[in-house]
C-alpha cells in the first residue's frame, strides 16, 4: 500500500502488547500504524507495573535502614527524613525515559505513530482526529481501567492511576479491595510511614493464590502494621474538614486522609463503535476472540487485558508474537495459559507458578504436599521478625511438580527459575536431585524432603 492513510495493520493502543504486535509485524515487512490518545507504554509502564516496583523499592528503604544496626551500620533515627515528592520525580524521569525508548522502538522499526482517539467506522477504517485511515487488519489492544463502584462519595475515592502522582502523603490511609494490586498498595503505604487500614468485603484476600500464601500473607502484613478489616465494605465516603469519613458495611466509621480503590479494571472499549460493527463483547465487556485473538468480524482481532486473559503484561507480549506471526508470518503457534508464573510485590513478596493445592484437588489428581517455613538468613541478625514460606505440591502418582508457590524476599525471581522447571514437567525427585545453592533461601524448594499431608 503507498497512500499515507493505507496500512496492513492498525493497532489500536500503544501499550506493551500492541507495541510488540506492531514491531514485529512491521518488522515481517508489513505497513503499520499505531493509535495511542495516552502515552506509549501503557499501563503496565506508565500507571502499573514499573513505577509499582519502584514504589516498593522505596518502601522497603526503611526496613533496610531499621536492619542496618544489626551488621554494624549506625544510622541515626533522627537524621533520615523521606522525601515523597523526590520519589514521584524520580519515578516520572525513569517513565518519560521509558516513553521515549518505546517511541524509538516503533520509529526504528517503521511504524507510524498516530496521536488520539480511534473509532471504528467499518470493518476496515479507523478514524483519529476527523482523519480516516484504512487497513487489512485492524487490532484492538486498549487495555483495561480501574473502576470505581457506584456509591455516594465515590468521587473522593482514588485509583491506583492517582496513586503514582500524588502531591503529598497522607497520615492516614484507606486502601479498598483484596487483590494484588489492593495488598501491593497498602505493603508501599505502610512502608512509606503511612497509617494504612486495607478493608476487603472476603474472609479472606487474594482470592485464587493458594490457601496456604492466604493466610501466611494475614500475619506478615500485620507484622508490617497494616490493618486488616475482612467481611466488610465501604458503603459511602464524605469530606470532612480535609479529611475523609469512610462509612462501612458494619456499621462503623474511618477518618482517613486517603481512600484508594482497588475493585476491580474493566475493559477499556470506550467510544471504539466495535459493539456497531458485530465485535461481540462477554458479559464482563470483555471483547470476545477465538484461539486466534479473531473477533467475529474477520478483519478485526484484539489482545491484552480487552480480551479478559490473564492481565500481566509478558502474557499480553506473547498473545502479540502470536497474532503477528497469524497475520504477517508462518501462521503457527498458540497461546498456552497453563503454568503462567507470577509475583505480587507486596512486602513480603509472593511468587507462585502452576496449580494451587485447591485447584490440583478440584483436578482430581491425589496431592503430596511439602511445605517449610523459616526467618531468612537476612534477618537472623537484625531481629527483624518476618518469615518465609516455600510450599510444593506434587501429584503423587506421577511425581510431577504441579506447583510452586512462596512468600518471602524475591519470590519473583526465584518463582522465574522454577517456572522453567515446572512447565518442562519436572518431578520431585528432579527437585531433590538438583544441588542447592547455598546459603540462600531458594535452596528451600530442593531440600524440602518430608511431607506435611
Amino acid at each position: 500500500m503507498s497512500d499515507s492513510t493505507q496500512y496492513d495493520l492498525i493497532v489500536i493502543g500503544a501499550g506493551s502488547g500492541g507495541v510488540r504486535l506492531a514491531r514485529m509485524s512491521a518488522q515481517k515487512g508489513a505497513k503499520v500504524a499505531v493509535v495511542e490518545s495516552r502515552y506509549l507504554g501503557g499501563t503496565c509502564v506508565n500507571v502499573g507495573c514499573v513505577p509499582k516496583k519502584l514504589f516498593v523499592y522505596g518502601a522497603h528503604v526503611s526496613e533496610e535502614l531499621d536492619d542496618a544496626s544489626g551488621y554494624g551500620w549506625q544510622v541515626p533515627k533522627d537524621q533520615i527524613r523521606f522525601e515523597w515528592p523526590t520519589l514521584v520525580a524520580n519515578k516520572n524521569a525513569e517513565i518519560e525515559r521509558l516513553n521515549g525508548v518505546y517511541q524509538r522502538l516503533l520509529i526504528n522499526s517503521g511504524v507510524t505513530i498516530i496521536e488520539g482517539s480511534a473509532a471504528l467506522v467499518d470493518a476496515n477504517t479507523v478514524e483519529v482526529a476527523g482523519q480516516r485511515y484504512e487497513a487489512a487488519q485492524i487490532t484492538v489492544a486498549t487495555g483495561s481501567w480501574p473502576v470505581v463502584p457506584d456509591l455516594p462519595g465515590a468521587e473522593f475515592i482514588l485509583t491506583s492511576n492517582e496513586m503514582f502522582y500524588l502531591p503529598q502523603l497522607p497520615r492516614h490511609a484507606v486502601v479498598w479491595g483484596g487483590g494484588y494490586i489492593a495488598v501491593e498498595f497498602a505493603g508501599i503505604l505502610a512502608g512509606l510511614g503511612v497509617d494504612t487500614t486495607l478493608i476487603y468485603r472476603g474472609d479472606l484476600f487474594l482470592r485464587g493464590f493458594d490457601h496456604d500464601v492466604r493466610h501466611f500473607m494475614v500475619d506478615e502484613m500485620k507484622k508490617k502494621g497494616v490493618r486488616l478489616k475482612f467481611g466488610s465494605t465501604i458503603e459511602s465516603v464524605e469530606s470532612e474538614g480535609g479529611h475523609y469519613l469512610v462509612h462501612l458495611s458494619d456499621g462503623s466509621t474511618l477518618t482517613t486522609g486517603l481512600v484508594m480503590a482497588a475493585t476491580g479494571r474493566r475493559a477499556l472499549t470506550d467510544g471504539l463503535g466495535l459493539e456497531a460493527l458485530g465485535v461481540e463483547l462477554e458479559p464482563s465487556g470483555h471483547i470476545r476472540v477465538d484461539e486466534h485473538f479473531r473477533t467475529a468480524v474477520p478483519s478485526i482481532s484484539a489482545l491484552g487485558d480487552v480480551i479478559g486473559t490473564p492481565q500481566l503484561t509478558p502474557v499480553a507480549l506473547a498473545q502479540a508474537m502470536v497474532l503477528s506471526r497469524r497475520l504477517f508470518g508462518d501462521g503457527e503457534g498458540e497461546m498456552d495459559y497453563n503454568n503462567i508464573p507470577t509475583a505480587v510485590f507486596c512486602q513480603p513478596n509472593i511468587g507462585t507458578v502452576g496449580l494451587t493445592e485447591a485447584e490440583a484437588r478440584d483436578k482430581g489428581y491425589e496431592v503430596t504436599i511439602y511445605r517449610s517455613e523459616f526467618k531468612p538468613m537476612k534477618y537472623v541478625l537484625t531481629g527483624r521478625d518476618e518469615r518465609c514460606l516455600m510450599k510444593l505440591v506434587v501429584d503423587s502418582e506421577s511425581d510431577r511438580v504441579l506447583g510452586a508457590h512462596m512468600v518471602g524476599p524475591d519470590a519473583g525471581e526465584i518463582t522465574q527459575g522454577l517456572a522453567v522447571a515446572i512447565k518442562s514437567g519436572a518431578t520431585k525427585a528432579q527437585f531433590d536431585s538438583t544441588i542447592g545453592i547455598h546459603p540462600t533461601s531458594a535452596e528451600e524448594f530442593v531440600t524440602m524432603r518430608e511431607p506435611v499431608r
